[in-house]
């Protein structure tokens, strides 16, 4: 059996962001070009890819460093509760509603609002945002007169916004606000040596933990990071590594600590019962919204779909 330490690779740590791909290092260098312009910028990728940490880089590169950083999810929240979070309302509003409550627009005054899976945003909300990026002024829910704010707006998607246009979920008008600089985070399988980079990294944190300190991968664990498609990015990489920690023990990574995915046993292990209660119980707590239901299981959207038809699951 041949032991693997970590890979001997110059590595750059872009603002939490870690990598040896020169398409990152070209990323890095557009981000900090227009990170102290205030134009909106669109970030494109899978789940998982690191979206959010794009945004905050953006953030902290920006004259607005020194100002809030606020973010929402817009798949995760119904149309009530997203324009709740993001506009606030005024004492009265509505049932419930017993003091006023300022919403993220205000919070990010100064500073970032950063807009995550914004094509999942409902078609009654676009009009409204979409007057609020023209203008830097909006109405909390129930009020009378409109709040001036200052904000530069950052927006994420896992799927085309011109898709979404074209099929009317969203209107053009807001994409092309939203879209002035469009930013695309490749996926993991297609940042060469990054895995085995960012295997190790992980690896590191989590040896900071205490309960193991793996100083090793066996060959055939190697073999299996090194040849898994990652569909849920550095999110589920970050996932794996975990599992192995909490599975396994002492100082070598072997297969046996990896899931069973990454084993290739993943049809033996998992019931089609049992997988099927999972995704039940993902799309039900996410209001069957499948961007935040694939996000909360570990998978791309995509996956989600094919399991869904699989198993029989109507959306």
């Amino acid at each position: 059996m041949t032991l693997y330490g970590p890979p001997d690779l110059k590595t750059t740590n872009f603002h939490g962001i870690i990598t040896t791909a020169p398409r990152m290092l070209e990323l890095f260098r557009l981000i900090s070009r227009i990170a102290d312009s205030d134009a909106a910028a669109l970030i494109r990728g899978d789940t998982g890819t690191g979206k959010e940490l794009v945004a905050r880089a953006l953030h902290a590169l920006s004259p607005r460093k020194d100002g809030p950083f606020q973010a929402i999810n817009c798949a995760t929240l119904t149309a009530e509760m997203l324009a709740s979070e993001l506009f606030g309302h005024v004492k009265g509003a509505y049932t419930g509603a017993i003091s006023d409550r300022p919403g993220l627009l205000r919070m990010a005054d100064g500073g970032t609002l950063f807009l995550d899976e914004i094509a999942e945003m409902p078609l009654q909300l676009q009009a409204r945002l979409l007057r609020v990026i023209q203008e830097q002024r909006f109405m909390p829910l129930g009020g009378t007169s409109k709040v001036k704010v200052d904000v530069r707006f950052l927006s994420a998607t896992h799927t085309a916004l011109r898709e979404a246009v074209r099929d009317k979920r969203f209107r053009e008008d807001l994409m092309y606000r939203v879209r002035v600089v469009p930013l695309y985070l490749p996926r993991l399988a297609e940042r060469v040596d990054d895995v085995e980079v960012l295997t190790w990294h992980f690896i590191r944190v989590f040896n900071r933990h205490g309960r193991r300190n793996i100083t090793h991968l066996d060959d055939a664990a190697r073999d299996a990071l090194l040849s898994y498609a990652w569909p849920g990015n550095v999110r589920e990489l970050r996932n794996c590594v975990e599992h192995a920690f909490v599975v396994g023990e002492g100082p070598v990574l072997q297969l046996t600590d990896l899931p069973p995915e990454l084993r290739r046993e993943e049809a033996d292990v998992i019931s089609a019962p049992t997988e099927r209660g999972r995704i039940m119980s993902a799309l039900e707590r996410h209001h069957w919204r499948k961007s935040a239901a694939a996000e909360a299981l570990g998978m791309s959207r995509s996956t989600l779909w094919r399991k869904m038809r699989e198993l029989g699951i109507e959306s």
